[in-house]
């Protein structure tokens, strides 16, 4: 087992780990290239924008979008969650 799971009983993830970031936020021509930038800064590999799924509102006002990323620990989990939260055009994170 992992050591990080075995010392860490906060988390059932196995690290490292494919994670989907799921991210809420109104809908504007950038939005999804500035959240793949946003998951750069955390991850050593490439946020592909061509690999974001996005699924707009009903109305077209909202998009939601899940990326995923190659997820090393849960601090960096923390750190990137974080940094959603505080982003202006995030409403909603999972």
């Amino acid at each position: 087992m992992n050591e990080e799971v075995t010392d860490n009983p906060s988390t059932l993830l196995e690290f490292p780990c494919e994670f989907p970031v799921k991210i809420m936020g109104r809908k504007h021509a950038n939005f999804t290239a500035d959240m793949c930038q946003l998951l750069q800064k955390f991850v050593s590999h490439d946020v592909n924008i061509n690999s974001a799924t996005e699924r707009p509102s009903r109305t077209g006002k909202y998009i939601a979008l899940t990326i995923v990323i190659t997820a090393d620990s849960k601090l960096q989990l923390d750190n990137i969650y974080k940094a959603l939260y505080e982003h202006e055009d995030v409403s909603m994170t999972l």
